[in-house]
């Protein structure tokens, strides 16, 4: 009789499991599904099970969304839209996300394991980016430059096209808002891939886009790996830009596309932020701000501060702080909202990350709290949020590691401590922490840091730009830098003189 049981408990699971929904692109404002057994499972790093299933779009699909998108942009429908119209769509949308927000929370909960609290956090401010650019564009006035002689020259801004957006895992409604909000309200008409391991959420977006007033073909995606379908969204006739959030060795990739096609692009790339604690800082709120500024998504975010560079003078005392803090951070089911370090995203991060630490532990490096994987509990991809102490010239503080692993590196004086921070192919954020703001301002001059904090770290604003220098990419995200990157420029001369110049005369002026 067991036996039976068992045999119809496998045999209903595993109907359950093929009766589980497929989700697919979207083209041209519907959900479509080419009905291929090219199925992406989405699994969840906490309970490994697949939560839901995704199809990889064909060549077909990707063509169509091109033509689609390219069309829309052509046809004006969106491009040419008075911008109070276009502003009222995007508002109603943020609206949608606002009374849908459980719903999301779930969704990416179930695709990255993020702690429900972190989730709530952040998808709590999606709405403010598609209010911002709304209200960007109905405010953002052209210009008129001197111009030698009778005559005006206005500039406008226009739309650059069709774009592309390759978005990550780490964040994915996040960054994919911040890139989407902009380019619509500029005028562009937009095919977004987003990452194979959080595929989803966005889609609920392309609803509420829709529900919105959205003109069809405005707003297309495209699922699958990037390596596979990357080059024929990047190399045809049709796109005007490339923006990526993702790895060096793709944002190197999508640069040659757009240079041999001539057009514009832009990257957020890798980061190794240093956070550089003096002397004269608050221990116990330094404490707070560094573990929140290193651990907070796991690790796993660009900007994650993942090198301390600390004041010999205080580091004893500011390590076991330190220390003490970390331990009492609770590990576990990232739908508990006690949970404060979820998963990180798959099991070949996990032995990445273990693999990395073993290493610098046999090149010197000295593990004050952490340093393995996390075992007490049965499922899931976890590790012990670490620290460890090195070299600022060791691999482990070099490399952009995705994963809770803070590399503490000792200073003396304030000019080691910049010398130190700038020692990184990466500028994308530092953080400094002291309570003398006269030294925090003169330390934030001499950072190669795009994005750099005072007495905090991760702090984000739809009006801030967002970026970094060096190897971690080109262009920025939000603000009116982002909005100026999504359109170009026509500069429009008219000539009010009432005079007549012949400019093959005897008396011509000669100017031009």
């Amino acid at each position: 009789m067991y036996n039976v049981r068992l045999i119809l408990y496998i045999i209903n699971s595993s109907l359950e499991r093929e009766k589980m929904k497929i989700y697919g692109c979207f083209i041209n404002g519907r959900h479509e599904i080419n009905h291929s057994n090219k199925i992406i499972p989405v699994i969840n790093p906490y309970d490994e099970k697949i939560k839901y299933k995704v199809e990889e779009s064909n060549s077909t699909q990707i063509e169509s969304a091109l033509k689609f998108g390219y069309k829309s942009f052509k046809s004006g429908v969106w491009s040419k839209l008075d911008v109070r119209e276009r502003s009222e769509v995007l508002n109603n949308t943020a609206t949608l996300i606002d009374n849908n927000l459980e719903e999301l929370i779930k969704i990416e909960v179930n695709q990255i394991g993020r702690p429900i609290r972190e989730m709530r956090a952040q998808l709590g401010r999606l709405s403010e980016w598609f209010k911002y650019f709304a209200s960007l564009i109905r405010v953002f006035e052209g210009s008129v430059t001197p111009f030698k002689g009778d005559y005006i020259n206005y500039v406008e801004r226009i739309p650059l096209g069709l774009v592309i957006q390759i978005t990550p895992w780490n964040h994915p409604l996040l960054i994919s808002i911040k890139k989407l909000s902009c380019a619509l309200a500029a005028g562009n008409s937009v095919i977004l891939k987003p990452s194979e391991l959080s595929p989803v959420s966005i889609l609920r977006i392309a609803d509420f886009l829709n529900e919105s007033g959205l003109p069809k073909g405005v707003f297309n995606i495209i699922q699958g790996y990037g390596s596979k379908i990357g080059e024929k969204l990047c190399v045809n006739n049709y796109v005007s830009k490339i923006d990526l959030t993702g790895g060096d060795k793709a944002g190197k990739i999508i640069g040659e596309h757009a240079g041999k096609n001539g057009i514009y692009y832009s990257t957020e790339l890798g980061g190794k932020s240093p956070m550089l604690v003096f002397e004269d800082s608050d221990i116990e709120k330094t404490v707070s701000g560094i573990t929140f500024g290193c651990f907070i998504a796991s690790g796993q975010t660009c900007i994650a501060g993942t090198r301390l560079l600390i004041q010999r003078s205080i580091s004893k005392k500011f390590l076991s702080s330190l220390k003490k803090k970390i331990l009492s951070l609770k590990i576990g089911d990232p739908y508990s909202l006690e949970t404060n370090i979820g998963p990180v995203i798959s099991r070949d991060s996990l032995l990445r990350i273990d693999n990395k630490i073993k290493e610098a532990v046999k090149e010197g490096g000295e593990i004050i709290v952490g340093g393995k994987i996390h075992t007490k509990i049965k499922s899931g991809f976890f590790y012990e949020p670490t620290v460890i102490m090195t070299k600022n010239i060791a691999n482990i503080a070099q490399e952009e590691l995705f994963g809770p692993v803070l590399s503490c590196i000792i200073f003396d004086t304030e000019e080691d401590a910049i010398r130190l921070a700038n020692d990184s192919k990466y500028g994308l954020a530092a953080s400094i922490w002291t309570e003398n703001l006269a030294r925090g301002h003169s330390v934030a001059s001499k950072l190669d840091s795009g994005i750099i904090w005072i007495n905090d770290h991760h702090k984000n604003d739809p009006s801030s730009p967002w970026g970094g220098f060096k190897n971690s990419g080109i262009g920025r995200e939000n603000g009116y830098e982002a909005y100026m990157q999504y359109t170009h420029t026509r500069s429009i001369i008219a000539n009010y003189s009432r005079k007549y110049d012949d400019w093959f005369s005897d008396k011509a002026s000669r100017y031009s």
